[in-house]
């Protein structure tokens, strides 16, 4: 029995001739192991970690934040000052987007906070500045929602242009009977202006060049291109038919299109914003609309969202979407991919996917 013990427990031990010189060994070798201590995987640790989710964004993150961390919900909370009070110290990490992510107050409010991880490319609603001061880490998820922000750009271009949404009513309304439906305004050939020509005012314009647009810009610096750049925006909307809004929301940008660069596009031109609703001023640009001083309107998104102003909906010339630019499975998957991968970085001491502060 002692043999069978041994080969089983200690088959890498010369096993002595006496069985209980043998039985001694054993006991010794078996407590030894048995009181090892183990190194826990990095799934043991990081599953001890606080991350507050701000608001609802993605049931696939939600799902594998909950199944990864330590997932506490705010948006669920009744008492929310009350509840960053009592789990202060748990939390180490933020998740937000483009509609709740880390204010001055919050990040003050959690001293053990490290990283801010973004599911978007914006950050306005991130306090960037005191998350330097803090030394808390801040991510987001460029380039995986590039593609399909551009292509809905276009199609935004094209349903205004080619009045998409409305020729769709006339065909259920059964009005086609009655007659055929108006003309519409040709796209291909449209002079496109594109404010901010970063990764996705690039592709915007990549793809309405296949549609043989010229394409022009304006954005802080100019880009190594032969696309036109202008330096002011005014002057940009003065030499388009199309004006469309790619860039990131700060102060210097907010209100980047108001009334003067409305009037300046004109009774004929198209105002398209896949960028964020505050950079324009949105009561000028309805008063615009409504007054016929701008041609049309293809918007993603508004400046008190889910609010939309509610002059807008009688108008065929607009094109109105509820802040869908990212919006399919493949490209939400992947940011939400992109939020896991910098706080499973970041908790590992590696280096950050996509770091920005």
């Amino acid at each position: 029995m002692i043999a069978t013990i041994w080969r089983r427990a200690a088959p890498h031990l010369s096993r002595p001739s006496h069985p209980r010189a043998a039985l001694a060994i054993l006991t010794s070798h078996t407590l030894t192991f048995s009181t090892t201590t183990q190194t826990p995987s990095p799934a043991a640790k990081m599953d001890a970690i606080g991350v507050l989710m701000m608001c609802p964004m993605n049931t696939y993150l939600e799902q594998e934040l909950d199944r990864r961390f330590k997932l506490f919900r705010y948006w669920t909370q009744p008492k929310q000052a009350e509840f960053l009070s009592q789990q202060a110290e748990s939390i180490r990490a933020v998740v937000g987007n483009a509609t709740a992510g880390a204010s001055a107050d919050l990040i003050d409010a959690l001293p053990r906070l490290e990283i801010v991880s973004c599911f978007s490319v914006g950050l306005d609603k991130v306090d960037l500045a005191r998350c330097g001061e803090k030394g808390v880490r801040v991510t987001n998820t460029p380039d995986v929602l590039t593609d399909d922000v551009a292509d809905l750009a276009i199609g935004l271009m094209l349903a205004v242009l080619r009045r998409i949404c409305v020729c769709d009513k006339y065909v259920r309304s059964g009005a086609w009977k009655l007659g055929d439906f108006k003309l519409t305004t040709k796209f291909s050939g449209k002079r496109i202006g594109i404010i901010g020509l970063g990764r996705i005012g690039l592709a915007i314009a990549q793809r309405a060049e296949a549609f043989d647009c010229p394409i022009s810009y304006h954005s802080r610096s100019k880009k190594a291109t032969n696309y036109t750049y202008y330096s002011s925006v005014v002057e940009l909307a003065s030499n388009s038919d199309i004006l469309v809004i790619a860039c990131a929301l700060t102060p210097e940008t907010t209100r980047i299109v108001n009334r003067e660069v409305i009037d300046a596009l004109g009774p004929k031109g198209v105002l398209i914003n896949i960028g964020r609703g505050p950079h324009v001023d949105e009561a000028e640009l309805v008063a615009a609309l409504v007054e016929g001083r701008l041609g049309g309107a293809g918007l993603d998104v508004f400046e008190k969202e889910p609010e939309v102003p509610e002059q807008l909906f009688g108008l065929e010339n607009v094109v109105l979407l509820p802040h869908v630019g990212s919006g399919t499975e493949e490209t939400r998957k992947a940011m939400a991919d992109l939020v896991l991968g910098n706080l499973e970085a970041h908790f590992s001491s590696k280096p950050l996917l996509t770091p920005v502060v």
